[in-house]
Protein backbone atom coordinates (compact mmCIF):
# COMPACT_ATOMS: atom_id res chain seq x y z
CA UNK A 1 0.00 0.00 0.00
CA UNK A 2 1.53 3.26 -1.12
CA UNK A 3 0.43 6.85 -0.68
CA UNK A 4 0.08 9.28 -3.53
CA UNK A 5 1.66 12.57 -2.56
CA UNK A 6 1.47 13.83 -6.13
CA UNK A 7 -1.73 15.69 -6.83
CA UNK A 8 -0.85 16.06 -10.52
CA UNK A 9 1.54 13.31 -11.73
CA UNK A 10 0.73 14.34 -15.31
CA UNK A 11 3.06 17.28 -14.78
CA UNK A 12 5.90 14.76 -15.04
CA UNK A 13 6.71 13.74 -18.64
CA UNK A 14 6.91 10.07 -17.70
CA UNK A 15 3.84 9.92 -15.47
CA UNK A 16 0.21 9.14 -16.20
CA UNK A 17 -2.79 9.54 -13.93
CA UNK A 18 -6.21 8.71 -15.33
CA UNK A 19 -9.66 7.91 -13.94
CA UNK A 20 -10.98 4.38 -14.32
CA UNK A 21 -14.14 5.92 -15.81
CA UNK A 22 -12.24 7.58 -18.66
CA UNK A 23 -13.25 5.87 -21.94
CA UNK A 24 -9.65 6.17 -23.18
CA UNK A 25 -8.08 4.55 -20.14
CA UNK A 26 -6.97 1.30 -21.81
CA UNK A 27 -5.28 3.01 -24.74
CA UNK A 28 -3.71 5.63 -22.46
CA UNK A 29 -2.15 3.05 -20.14
CA UNK A 30 -0.97 0.84 -23.01
CA UNK A 31 0.60 3.83 -24.77
CA UNK A 32 2.43 4.87 -21.59
CA UNK A 33 3.68 1.34 -20.94
CA UNK A 34 4.94 1.00 -24.52
CA UNK A 35 6.86 4.24 -24.01
CA UNK A 36 8.65 2.71 -21.02
CA UNK A 37 9.24 -0.63 -22.75
CA UNK A 38 10.81 1.18 -25.70
CA UNK A 39 13.58 2.39 -23.40
CA UNK A 40 14.66 -1.12 -22.37
CA UNK A 41 17.51 -3.08 -23.89
CA UNK A 42 16.57 -5.79 -26.42
CA UNK A 43 16.00 -9.11 -24.71
CA UNK A 44 15.44 -7.60 -21.26
CA UNK A 45 13.36 -9.89 -19.06
CA UNK A 46 10.18 -8.39 -17.62
CA UNK A 47 9.40 -9.11 -13.97
CA UNK A 48 6.06 -8.05 -12.48
CA UNK A 49 5.81 -7.75 -8.70
CA UNK A 50 2.25 -7.39 -7.40
CA UNK A 51 2.27 -6.28 -3.78
CA UNK A 52 -0.53 -6.62 -1.25
CA UNK A 53 -2.66 -9.05 0.70
CA UNK A 54 -6.11 -10.58 0.37
CA UNK A 55 -6.64 -10.01 4.10
CA UNK A 56 -7.56 -6.39 3.42
CA UNK A 57 -10.04 -5.32 0.74
CA UNK A 58 -8.20 -2.13 -0.13
CA UNK A 59 -4.79 -3.81 -0.19
CA UNK A 60 -5.89 -6.71 -2.40
CA UNK A 61 -5.37 -4.82 -5.67
CA UNK A 62 -1.88 -6.20 -6.27
CA UNK A 63 -2.73 -9.88 -5.68
CA UNK A 64 -5.87 -9.52 -7.82
CA UNK A 65 -3.79 -8.14 -10.70
CA UNK A 66 -1.27 -10.94 -10.23
CA UNK A 67 -3.95 -13.62 -10.26
CA UNK A 68 -5.51 -12.15 -13.41
CA UNK A 69 -2.11 -12.07 -15.14
CA UNK A 70 -1.30 -15.63 -14.06
CA UNK A 71 -4.29 -16.92 -16.02
CA UNK A 72 -2.58 -15.93 -19.29
CA UNK A 73 0.24 -18.44 -18.64
CA UNK A 74 2.40 -16.09 -20.67
CA UNK A 75 6.15 -16.44 -21.33
CA UNK A 76 6.34 -12.67 -21.85
CA UNK A 77 6.88 -11.94 -18.15
CA UNK A 78 7.81 -13.44 -14.80
CA UNK A 79 5.21 -12.91 -12.09
CA UNK A 80 5.40 -12.56 -8.32
CA UNK A 81 2.37 -11.89 -6.12
CA UNK A 82 -1.04 -13.55 -6.49
CA UNK A 83 -3.96 -14.30 -4.18
CA UNK A 84 -2.53 -17.79 -3.62
CA UNK A 85 1.06 -16.60 -3.11
CA UNK A 86 0.99 -12.91 -2.15
CA UNK A 87 3.99 -10.64 -1.86
CA UNK A 88 3.62 -8.44 1.20
CA UNK A 89 5.52 -6.77 4.02
CA UNK A 90 6.71 -10.07 5.51
CA UNK A 91 8.27 -11.57 2.37
CA UNK A 92 8.98 -8.58 0.12
CA UNK A 93 12.71 -8.36 0.85
CA UNK A 94 13.10 -12.10 0.35
CA UNK A 95 11.21 -11.92 -2.95
CA UNK A 96 13.34 -9.05 -4.25
CA UNK A 97 16.52 -10.91 -3.27
CA UNK A 98 15.29 -13.96 -5.19
CA UNK A 99 14.55 -11.85 -8.26
CA UNK A 100 18.00 -10.27 -8.17
CA UNK A 101 19.60 -13.71 -7.95
CA UNK A 102 17.49 -15.23 -10.71
CA UNK A 103 17.53 -12.48 -13.36
CA UNK A 104 20.28 -10.22 -14.71
CA UNK A 105 19.19 -6.58 -14.82
CA UNK A 106 15.48 -7.30 -15.37
CA UNK A 107 12.91 -4.59 -16.03
CA UNK A 108 10.74 -4.70 -12.91
CA UNK A 109 7.16 -3.44 -12.84
CA UNK A 110 5.78 -2.81 -9.36
CA UNK A 111 2.02 -2.91 -8.76
CA UNK A 112 0.29 -1.84 -5.58
CA UNK A 113 -2.83 -0.24 -4.16
CA UNK A 114 -2.57 3.41 -3.24
CA UNK A 115 -4.25 5.93 -0.95
CA UNK A 116 -4.65 9.51 -2.15
CA UNK A 117 -6.79 12.62 -2.22
CA UNK A 118 -10.56 12.19 -2.44
CA UNK A 119 -10.61 13.61 -5.97
CA UNK A 120 -8.11 10.97 -7.10
CA UNK A 121 -9.91 7.87 -5.81
CA UNK A 122 -10.55 5.54 -8.73
CA UNK A 123 -7.52 6.73 -10.70
CA UNK A 124 -4.72 4.56 -12.04
CA UNK A 125 -1.16 5.87 -12.20
CA UNK A 126 1.76 4.73 -14.35
CA UNK A 127 4.95 6.33 -13.06
CA UNK A 128 8.64 6.02 -13.81
CA UNK A 129 10.77 4.87 -10.89
CA UNK A 130 10.09 2.53 -7.98
CA UNK A 131 7.02 2.49 -5.79
CA UNK A 132 7.42 2.68 -2.03
CA UNK A 133 5.22 -0.05 -0.57
CA UNK A 134 4.05 0.42 2.98
CA UNK A 135 4.24 4.21 2.82
CA UNK A 136 0.47 4.46 3.16
CA UNK A 137 0.54 2.68 6.51
CA UNK A 138 3.88 4.00 7.78
CA UNK A 139 5.97 0.91 7.06
CA UNK A 140 9.58 1.03 5.88
CA UNK A 141 9.93 -1.41 2.98
CA UNK A 142 12.38 -1.56 0.05
CA UNK A 143 11.42 0.29 -3.15
CA UNK A 144 10.16 -1.85 -6.04
CA UNK A 145 10.30 -1.40 -9.79
CA UNK A 146 11.85 0.46 -12.69
CA UNK A 147 8.30 1.71 -13.18
CA UNK A 148 5.16 1.18 -11.16
CA UNK A 149 1.40 1.11 -11.54
CA UNK A 150 -0.91 2.01 -8.69
CA UNK A 151 -4.65 2.11 -8.29
CA UNK A 152 -5.91 4.76 -5.87
CA UNK A 153 -8.49 2.79 -3.92
CA UNK A 154 -9.41 5.19 -1.13
CA UNK A 155 -8.62 8.41 0.75
CA UNK A 156 -5.40 8.60 2.75
CA UNK A 157 -4.26 10.69 5.67
CA UNK A 158 -6.30 9.29 8.57
CA UNK A 159 -6.79 5.79 10.06
CA UNK A 160 -5.29 4.08 7.01
CA UNK A 161 -5.84 0.51 8.25
CA UNK A 162 -9.52 1.22 8.88
CA UNK A 163 -9.83 2.88 5.48
CA UNK A 164 -8.27 -0.12 3.74
CA UNK A 165 -10.62 -2.53 5.47
CA UNK A 166 -13.61 -0.45 4.37
CA UNK A 167 -12.74 0.00 0.72
CA UNK A 168 -15.30 -0.97 -1.91
CA UNK A 169 -14.36 -4.33 -3.43
CA UNK A 170 -16.13 -3.39 -6.65
CA UNK A 171 -13.70 -0.50 -7.20
CA UNK A 172 -10.65 -2.64 -6.41
CA UNK A 173 -11.86 -5.33 -8.83
CA UNK A 174 -12.46 -2.74 -11.57
CA UNK A 175 -9.00 -1.21 -11.15
CA UNK A 176 -7.30 -4.61 -11.07
CA UNK A 177 -9.06 -5.69 -14.26
CA UNK A 178 -7.98 -2.53 -16.10
CA UNK A 179 -4.37 -2.82 -14.93
CA UNK A 180 -4.04 -6.53 -15.77
CA UNK A 181 -5.70 -6.22 -19.20
CA UNK A 182 -3.75 -3.10 -20.20
CA UNK A 183 -0.43 -4.49 -19.01
CA UNK A 184 -0.86 -7.78 -20.83
CA UNK A 185 -1.96 -6.01 -24.04
CA UNK A 186 1.08 -3.71 -23.86
CA UNK A 187 3.43 -6.63 -23.33
CA UNK A 188 1.96 -8.48 -26.31
CA UNK A 189 2.24 -5.43 -28.53
CA UNK A 190 5.81 -4.77 -27.44
CA UNK A 191 6.80 -8.39 -28.03
CA UNK A 192 5.29 -8.33 -31.52
CA UNK A 193 7.10 -5.08 -32.30
CA UNK A 194 10.48 -6.06 -30.85
CA UNK A 195 10.46 -9.49 -32.52
CA UNK A 196 10.23 -7.93 -35.99
CA UNK A 197 13.44 -7.40 -37.97
CA UNK A 198 14.89 -3.91 -37.53
CA UNK A 199 14.18 -2.99 -41.18
CA UNK A 200 10.51 -3.92 -40.82
CA UNK A 201 10.17 -1.82 -37.63
CA UNK A 202 11.45 1.23 -39.46
CA UNK A 203 8.84 1.01 -42.24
Amino acid sequence: MTYSSNTSPLEEPSGLKISHADPEIYSAIIHRLLFHFSRTRPGTQIVIVCIGTDRSTGDSLGPLVGTALSRFHSPLFHLYGTLEEPVHAVNLEETLALINQKYINPFIIGIDACLGHSTSVGCIQVVEGPLKPGAGVNKQLPPVGNIHLTGIVNVGGFMEYFVLQNTRLSLVMRLSDIIASSLYSALKQWHQHSSKPAAAREL
